[in-house]
C-alpha cells in the first residue's frame, strides 16, 4: 500500500462540513480484498483492540487495505481524545486506487494519525510487533501541544455558539473572530480592545500597586530591590513575613510568599531575579489567595486558590507522592489541561525545609505537605469557585483595580480570609492585577461549578445581535462567474460598501487589486475575509479549490450557481461527468446560511436540482418564465427573476419589480443572452441581500463590461470599421453562447481565433471547433504557450478534426503563438467583419489587441 497524495480539506468540502484529510492510496492486487491477506485483520486487532469494524460504505464494494487504513487513522485519533467521528473510503476508476477521507480537529494530529495508521497496517502485514501505546502518546502529546488552550478555547467555543466565525492566525493562541471590517482578535484572554499601556502597567507590579494605593484600594506595601542583600534589608524594614516576586513576572513564576528568614530570602530572590532584574519585596498578607475575574467592568467569576500540596501516607516520600498526584490526567505540563503538574524546584525545596522536610522525607499519614506558598494554578495549585459568595464591596474594590489599570479583561489577585466581607474589615488587600488572566480555574475549578467566562468575553466584543459576519456571496458555475462577481461587487459598491472580491484575475479590495493570478480558491477567499477594510465579500469559487482544500468560509449568505451545461475540466481529479461536477459545485449551496439564499439557474437541470440541498431559501432565474421549474416556483409564491418584454422582472407572490434591459449596458439592450443571464443572477443575489431596487437599477445602468472592468469577458474593440471581440471562453458552453450572440450580429464575414488547453479531454477540444464550424467562415488555430503534456501540434490536430464536417468554414489557418495568430487576424479583417479572438493570456493579449487596433 502506498500513499500517493494527501490533501487537507480545511473548510466545508465535497465530503461534508468536517475538516478532513483526503488521501489517495494505491493498493497492490492482493491488498484490494483484505480477506485475501491471511490473518491480517486478526493481527491488526491484536495490535489495536479498540479498532472499529472494517466494512464497505457502498453495496457491492469489497473491504480493502485502504479501508483498514481509514478506520485505523480515525480510531487512533478517537482513542487519543480527539473528538472526530467521520471517515470514508471510495474506490476510483483507476485500478487499485482509493480515496481515503478522515476527519481531523488539528491538521498536524490528523497527518500524524494517518502516518501512524500506515505503520500499524504495515506492522500487521509483516507481523513485526505492536507500538499502540507509543502511537497514542505521540498523538496525545502533539494534540496537547498545538490545540487551543483552555482560555482561548473557551472564547472560541463561545463564539461558535453565537455563530461567529473564527480563524486561527498562528499555531499559538492568536485567533480572528468575525470577518472583514467586523472582525476582532484575541490572544488568550486578551482582545483587540485590550490596551497595550494597561498591559504594560499590569506587568509592572510596583507601578500597579502605586496606582491602586492612590485610588484607595488596599495593597501590601514594599520596595524594589536588585540584590539579595537589599532584599534582606527590605525584609528587616518591613518587620514581618514577606512575599518576594519579579517586578514584571506572570503566571506565578518566581513568586515566593510567607518568607521569614535570610536563607529563604536568598532562595526566593534568586528565583525572582532569574525572571526580572528588579525584584519586589513586600509585606506578606496572611489569608487565602483569591482570583477575581473582571470582564467589561463586571465581576464574572471568583475562585479561592490553594497552594500545591500532598497528603502523607507514612509509606511514600514527598517526591513519590508528587509523582502520584501528577498522574492525574487533569494535570499537564502546560496550560492545555485543567490543572498543572506540581514541580519540585528550589522554591518547593525551601518550602519543604520550612516544614522540616525534604523531597525524600516520608511524611506521616494525614499530614498536609505544602510544596509552595503561592497558589497559582500554573505551579500546581487548585481552585474552588466562590463567585456567588463575593461581597458587593469587595467586588467594587476589584472592579476599581481593573479600571485604574485600564484592563478590559483583568484577573485581580486578592488575599483575605474570605470573600464574604469587604477587604478593609479583614485587613485583606489586592496583591496583583493581571492582564491576559488564565481562565481555566473558572472554567473547570477543582471544586464547585464552572463559569461561562468565554461567553462574557464574547459579549464585550460583539453586540447581542452581532455575529461578526459581513455579507458573503459565493459564485460558481461553468461560465459567467467572473462577470457575475464583478457585477455583484459593483452592486455592493453602489450601496456604499467596501468590497473584497476574488476571481481568476486576482483579489480586489475596495477597487484595488492586491493579488494577481487565478485567485478563485479558498486561500484568496480567506485573505479577503481577513482584510479589515472589507464590508462585503464576493468570492468566485472554482471546482479546483473546492476539491483541493474545501471552501474558504464556513457558510455564505448567498450562493450563485450560474450554469453547468456540458461542464468544464472534466476528466480531472476523478470528476468525469457533469453529474459529478454538480456534486462539487453544489458544496456552496449546501453551505448557505439557514437565513440565506441560493440563486440558481432554473434552465440548467443539474443546477436546478441543487435547490434540494439548500438549507436556506431559493431564488430561480431564467430568461423564460414559462420554463417548468420557474413556473412552479412562481406559482408557489417563491422568488423568480426572468425576462418579459425586454425587461428584467423580479417576482415574489404578488410583488414585482421591473428594470428595462435597455438601461443595462452590459446586455447591449438585451441582445447578449449570456450577459442577460449573468444580470438575472446578480439581481437575484442583490434582492436576497435587501439592496434597494433603486440602487440595483443604478448599479446595472453604470456597470460597463470593458477590458479594464471585466478583462476577457466579451470585450469589444473597433478595427478598420470591423468589430473585434476578445473573450476567455474556453469550453463548449461558452463557445456556443458566444457563437449564438455573434451570429445575430450583422457581418460580411465572421472570423475566429482559437487554441485549446492541453489538459482538456480530446472530445472537449474537438467539440469546441465542431461548434465554431457551424457559425464562422474563417478559423485561425494557434498553439498556445503551454501544451500541458501534449506533443507539439497535437492540440491543433484534434481541433482541426472538429472542423472537418463543417460546411460553413471556408478558410482554416494554423500558427504557432497567440500574438502571431492575433496579428494575422487583424491583418486580414475587413470593414463590416466580426472577429472573435478567444484569448489565452488574458491581460497580455488584451494589451496586444488594444495596441494594434486602429
Amino acid at each position: 500500500m502506498e500513499l500517493i497524495r494527501i490533501r487537507a480539506l480545511r473548510g466545508p468540502n465535497f465530503w461534508g462540513k468536517h475538516t478532513s484529510l483526503e488521501a489517495l492510496v494505491k493498493c497492490e492486487e492482493n491488498e484490494k480484498i483484505i480477506t485475501n491477506i491471511s490473518g491480517f485483520e486478526t493481527r491488526l486487532r491484536e495490535r489495536f483492540p479498540q479498532l472499529g469494524p472494517l466494512r464497505p460504505h457502498t453495496q457491492n464494494e469489497t473491504v480493502s487495505l485502504a479501508h483498514a487504513l481509514e478506520v485505523c487513522s480515525r480510531d487512533l485519533q478517537a482513542q487519543a481524545g480527539c473528538p472526530i467521528t467521520f471517515s470514508r473510503t471510495m474506490s476510483t476508476p483507476d485500478e487499485g486506487v482509493y480515496i481515503v477521507v478522515v476527519e481531523y480537529t488539528e491538521e498536524k494530529v490528523g497527518r500524524l494519525a494517518l502516518d501512524l495508521a500506515m505503520q500499524l497496517c504495515r506492522s500487521a502485514l509483516i507481523d513485526n510487533g505492536s507500538h499502540l501505546d507509543e502511537y497514542l502518546k505521540q498523538l496525545r502529546d502533539l494534540d496537547e501541544d498545538i490545540r487551543l488552550g483552555p482560555s482561548t478555547g473557551s472564547i472560541v467555543e463561545a463564539a461558535i455558539a453565537r455563530g461567529i466565525p473564527y480563524r486561527r492566525l498562528t499555531e499559538g493562541s492568536m485567533v480572528q473572530l468575525g470577518w472583514g471590517s467586523k472582525q476582532r482578535r484575541i490572544q488568550a484572554a486578551e482582545t483587540s480592545s485590550t490596551s497595550a499601556i494597561a498591559e504594560s502597567i499590569a506587568q509592572d507590579k510596583q507601578l500597579t500597586k502605586d496606582l491602586l494605593h492612590a485610588a484607595g484600594v488596599p495593597v501590601p506595601m514594599g520596595k524594589i530591590v536588585t540584590t539579595a542583600e537589599e532584599a534582606w534589608e527590605a525584609y528587616l524594614e518591613i518587620k514581618s513575613p514577606v512575599a518576594v516576586k519579579p517586578r514584571d513576572g506572570n503566571q506565578g513564576k518566581g513568586v515566593a510568599v510567607n518568607i521569614d528568614n535570610r536563607e529563604q530570602i536568598e532562595i526566593a530572590f534568586k528565583a525572582a531575579s532569574a525572571i526580572s532584574s528588579e525584584v519586589i519585596v513586600e509585606r506578606y498578607m496572611p489569608g487565602h489567595d483569591h482570583r477575581l475575574l473582571i470582564i467589561g467592568g463586571q465581576l464574572v467569576a471568583a475562585a479561592r486558590r490553594e497552594p500545591p500540596y500532598v497528603i502523607g501516607n507514612n509509606k511514600n516520600t514527598v517526591r513519590e507522592l508528587v509523582e502520584e498526584v501528577n498522574k492525574d490526567p487533569l494535570r499537564g505540563d502546560g496550560h492545555a489541561t485543567s490543572l498543572s503538574k506540581i514541580r519540585i524546584d528550589e522554591i518547593a525545596i525551601a518550602t519543604l525545609k520550612n516544614q522540616q522536610l525534604t523531597p525524600d522525607s516520608i511524611p506521616p499519614k494525614g499530614l498536609r505537605v505544602t510544596l509552595r506558598n503561592n497558589a497559582n494554578l500554573s505551579t500546581g495549585g487548585t481552585a474552588t469557585d466562590v463567585t456567588d459568595d463575593v461581597h458587593p464591596d469587595l467586588a467594587v474594590s476589584a472592579i476599581a483595580a481593573a479600571q485604574m489599570v485600564g484592563l478590559d479583561i483583568c484577573g485581580v489577585d486578592v488575599v483575605c480570609d474570605n470573600v464574604y466581607r469587604p477587604l478593609e474589615e479583614q485587613g485583606g488587600g489586592i496583591v496583583e492585577v493581571n492582564a491576559a488572566p488564565g481562565l481555566r480555574m473558572h472554567l473547570h475549578p477543582s471544586y464547585g461549578k464552572g463559569r461561562p467566562v468565554g461567553e462574557a468575553i464574547i459579549s464585550t466584543m460583539f453586540g447581542k445581535e452581532d455575529d461578526g459576519r459581513i455579507p458573503v456571496v459565493a459564485v460558481t458555475g461553468t461560465n459567467g462567474k467572473t462577470t457575475t462577481v464583478k457585477l455583484m461587487s459593483h452592486l455592493f459598491e453602489q450601496q456604499g460598501l467596501r468590497v473584497g472580491h476574488t476571481g481568476t484575475d486576482g483579489v480586489y479590495v475596495n477597487g484595488k487589486r492586491i493579488d494577481t493570478g487565478d485567485c478563485s480558491g479558498p486561500k484568496s477567499a480567506r485573505n479577503v475575509l481577513m482584510h479589515p477594510d472589507v464590508d462585503a465579500a464576493v468570492l468566485e469559487t472554482a471546482r479546483g479549490g473546492i476539491l483541493r482544500e474545501g471552501l474558504g468560509f464556513d457558510r455564505c449568505q448567498v450562493a450563485i450557481v450560474t450554469n453547468l451545461g456540458e461542464g468544464d475540466h472534466l476528466g480531472m481529479n476523478y470528476i468525469n461527468t457533469t453529474s459529478e461536477l454538480a456534486t462539487v459545485k453544489r458544496v456552496i449551496v449546501q453551505n448557505v446560511a439557514s437565513n440565506g439564499m441560493a440563486v440558481l439557474n432554473a434552465a440548467d437541470p443539474m443546477v436546478a436540482k441543487m435547490a434540494k440541498s439548500c438549507p436556506g431559501q431559493v431564488t430561480f432565474f431564467a430568461r423564460d418564465i414559462q420554463h417548468p421549474v420557474m413556473a412552479k416556483h412562481r406559482a408557489q409564491g417563491q422568488r423568480v427573476v426572468f425576462v418579459d418584454n425586454n425587461k428584467i422582472v423580479a417576482s415574489e407572490g404578488k410583488k414585482e419589480f421591473h428594470i428595462d434591459l435597455n438601461q443595462v449596458p452590459v446586455t447591449v439592450n438585451g441582445s447578449i443572452s449570456f450577459q442577460v443571464e449573468n444580470v438575472l443572477a446578480a439581481v437575484g443575489a442583490a434582492w436576497a441581500l435587501n439592496i434597494p431596487w433603486e440602487t440595483i437599477a443604478e448599479a446595472l445602468a453604470t456597470f460597463v463590461s470593458d477590458s479594464e472592468t471585466v478583462p476577457g469577458r466579451f470585450n469589444i474593440f473597433k478595427h478598420q470599421s470591423a468589430t473585434v471581440i476578445a473573450d476567455y471562453g474556453h469550453n463548449p458552453d461558452a463557445i456556443k453562447a458566444l457563437s449564438e450572440t455573434i451570429i445575430n450580429m450583422p457581418a460580411k464575414k465572421r472570423m475566429v481565433v482559437i487554441s485549446g488547453a492541453g489538459d482538456r479531454r480530446d472530445e472537449d477540444l474537438r467539440r469546441q471547433t465542431e461548434i465554431l464550424g457551424q457559425y464562422f467562415d474563417h478559423v485561425i488555430l494557434y498553439e498556445d504557450q503551454c501544451q500541458r503534456g501534449r506533443a507539439d501540434g497535437e492540440v491543433i490536430g484534434i481541433m482541426r478534426e472538429g472542423l472537418m464536417s463543417s460546411k460553413q468554414v471556408k478558410k482554416i489557418q494554423e500558427f504557432h503563438g497567440e500574438f502571431l495568430a492575433i496579428d494575422q487576424a487583424l491583418s486580414q479583417i475587413e470593414a463590416g467583419d466580426v472577429c472573435l479572438i478567444l484569448v489565452d493570456q488574458v491581460e497580455e493579449s488584451l494589451a496586444h489587441i488594444a495596441k494594434n487596433v486602429r
